[in-house]
């Protein structure tokens, strides 16, 4: 079993896991961070952005002046962003057989994979996942080609020029591999080779392995993944939440008896409360507009939002701010409002059951109702003849590199009364602000990230108890900015195994054990023989069939029945030719006796020269218990008197029962002195063809 890591995000998984002769994908993350590199795309011309500086080499060297830019002692790429893909040349992707979703964010990647890389297989997500992820996938394309850009800078991914470029550009990771947004076309296309699956459903693999989701208590839809065979379990831990939002709770139990767990997609920001973030988020938007200033929220059209705006319904009021009009804008503004009232049974109990009040689940329903809170597609159209400050606008991308966030910070960014509140923690908010500096508007960092945190993840852990434990690297080693803190890692026994981009992992456990099932009726011809107590043994002669990694054991087929006369048969009852299968007898015997057997035999040939009236097989298979030897012997059928011989040969203890009972032997030599001229008789008619004592 093998973990292929394409992916050097952790918390934006791209994984490949080997397992059974099945290929399995664990998410497709977009690293999107290296958006951060790139100049923003106004809406409007900005004389600001566009009269920025070209940036040259030390020798004074200007080649690079129209493709890169300085801003406030940073260096950017004027061009279209472009995006880091995972790794596609550590292995094949085309050989891929299914890729699992766990969450929304983790399906970003989706149309680079399923469109560019020949992959033929069927993609696995819930519901919620895939429709929240469609308008993602919809707002990115839709925030990149409504601002074109004919330019294009590829100059200055040539690595020799890399090295020269100061930092973040000189420390950029695989940027011959970035790649421009996908189109709609290439969304739709990938979207299509989705099949929807519900939580706690099994999924079977081709009969190799069987895969099921289960709630990971993050967001809407999202899911860890139960990968299993007969005898062994590979769960699957990706962005998951113990706290009490609105999804469904994290389920824990089905967790349990892993061989292997693979976690990713921890909080981004250990250190911070969520709870204590959100009431940091509220006093700061309160402080802002009862001073007359504006607050900008750079956000997803979902996730997050839906708490801050419940927050915020309960929050407003008592603090004498509903008059402040509330406004989300996106292009999928409408869609996401819809989509989390709908996916009712995909939320956790309380707001279940307010949909058979019948009650809207979420508050923003009220909030739209009463015209508190409204929604656009963008800042064009009916915003501009509704819009009033002071005002509190939810908008994207939190990157600050495209979308309409862009427009309110050049808009607003010059006031000190305006404030500017990160609440996505995907992005460095102070790499996010470069390009606009020098900036007079206030800028709030409340991070929001319900993921599981490392506290969390040591008791989960000590409760799923699994095998073996394999994480990204980041989480193995305190954050590089907090080096003294040693709680802010996994610790758990044994330690963790950890993996970072473009690294091969074999996992530490071996298939032991293979599941074949047998026909009833081959198993009413079995005869169980007690060899200790406890312990049965019987021996089977039959025929394993294998389809789809099942295994049947199958009766031998008959052997083929001679014609008479020449009536011709129909197809149906022919009967495939066969060789007659050799029946196995099998018992203790006395090494000493039977090699002195075999050496009287051995003269014996010398003497007379081979026979070829009867043969006798014999394979030594090793000791059954201390002092014992196992024998199987294999009958010919030319000689009849074999089946005789090889009961004589199996000795004591069972001689004289073998002599009693073999039915071809008269009652004259089933006495010592009978079996004594019987032997003399049978060795004429016996080939020893193998043996061991």
């Amino acid at each position: 079993m093998k973990l292929y890591c394409l992916s050097g995000h952790p918390t934006l998984p791209c994984n490949v896991l080997k397992f059974k002769s099945t290929t399995i994908m664990l998410d497709c993350g977009l690293d999107m961070t290296s958006t951060l590199n790139f100049l923003p795309l106004p809406l409007v011309q900005s004389p600001r952005l566009s009269n920025l500086p070209g940036w040259s080499l030390k020798d004074g060297n200007a080649f690079l002046d129209k493709e890169l830019k300085e801003c406030s002692g940073h260096v950017f790429v004027d061009s279209v962003p472009e995006f880091c893909l995972p790794e596609t040349e550590l292995i094949d992707l085309s050989t891929v057989d299914v890729i699992l979703i766990s969450n929304y964010h983790c399906m970003m990647a989706l149309p680079y994979i399923t469109e560019h890389t020949g992959f033929t297989g069927t993609v696995y997500a819930t519901e919620p996942t895939v429709q929240i992820g469609r308008l993602l996938m919809e707002e990115l394309v839709n925030f990149i080609e409504r601002v074109p850009k004919a330019q294009s800078a590829s100059l200055w991914k040539n690595k020799d020029i890399q090295r020269l470029l100061p930092s973040p550009l000189k420390d950029a990771v695989e940027v011959s591999t970035w790649r421009r947004c996908y189109t709609m076309q290439e969304v739709n296309s990938a979207l299509s080779k989705i099949q929807l699956v519900g939580y706690s459903q099994k999924i079977e693999l081709f009969g190799a392995v069987q895969v099921t989701p289960l709630s990971s208590g993050y967001a809407l839809g999202s899911s860890n993944w139960i990968i299993q065979s007969h005898y062994e379990k590979v769960s699957y831990v990706s962005g998951s939440s113990l706290l009490t939002t609105h999804p469904q709770p994290m389920d824990q139990a089905s967790l349990k008896n892993s061989d292997v767990l693979v976690l990713t997609g921890l909080t981004q920001i250990p250190t911070a409360n969520p709870d204590g973030m959100v009431g940091e988020f509220c006093s700061n938007l309160a402080l802002t507009v009862r001073n007359g200033g504006n607050v900008l929220v750079p956000c997803y059209p979902s996730g997050v939002i839906y708490d801050l705006l419940e927050c915020l319904y309960q929050y407003i009021d008592s603090a004498g701010l509903s008059s402040v009009p509330l406004y989300f804008i996106s292009p999928v503004a409408n869609s996401s409002l819809e989509f989390s009232q709908i996916f009712a049974e995909w939320l956790c109990h309380n707001k279940q059951s307010k949909v058979y009040l019948p009650e809207p689940p979420f508050p923003h329903a009220e909030l739209i109702q009463t015209n508190k809170l409204k929604h656009y597609p963008s800042i064009h159209g009916d915003f501009s003849n509704d819009f009033r400050q002071p005002c509190v606008v939810f908008t994207g991308h939190p990157s600050l590199r495209f979308g309409d966030v862009v427009h309110f910070m050049e808009l607003w960014g010059k006031s000190s009364l305006n404030t500017v509140i990160f609440t996505e923690p995907d992005f460095s908010y102070l790499e996010a602000l470069a390009p606009y500096q020098p900036l007079a508007m206030k800028c709030i960092y409340c991070p929001i990230d319900t993921r599981l945190n490392f506290i969390q993840v040591s008791k989960l852990l000590k409760e799923v108890q699994p095998l073996h434990v394999v994480c990204p690297e980041q989480y193995t080693q305190p954050p590089p900015a907090q080096s003294h803190r040693m709680d802010l890692m996994i610790d758990c026994q044994p330690p963790a195994m950890s993996y970072r981009r473009a690294e091969v992992l074999a996992l530490p456990f071996k298939r032991r054990y293979e599941k074949i099932e047998i026909m009833p009726e081959l198993a009413d011809s079995l005869v169980p023989m007690e060899i200790k107590p406890g312990i049965s043994l019987a021996t089977v002669s039959a025929v394993l069939h294998t389809k789809d990694n099942k295994h049947l054991l199958q009766p031998p087929p008959r052997p083929a029945q001679p014609t008479s006369g020449k009536k011709r048969k129909r197809v149906s009852d022919d009967v495939p030719d066969c060789k007659v299968l050799k029946p196995l007898l099998s018992g203790s015997i006395p090494v000493e006796q039977f090699v002195q057997t075999l050496e009287k035999v051995s003269r014996f040939r010398r003497r007379r020269g081979n026979s070829t009236r009867g043969s006798l097989s014999l394979a030594h298979y090793g000791p059954l218990a201390a002092g014992s030897g196992c024998c199987c012997l294999s009958l010919s059928p030319q000689c009849p008197v074999a089946s005789a011989w090889s009961k004589v040969l199996l000795g004591d203890p069972g001689e004289r029962k073998w002599t009693e009972e073999c039915p071809i032997l008269p009652a004259s030599t089933r006495s010592p002195e009978g079996l004594s001229r019987l032997k003399k008789k049978l060795l004429p008619h016996t080939d020893v063809m193998s043996g061991a004592g």
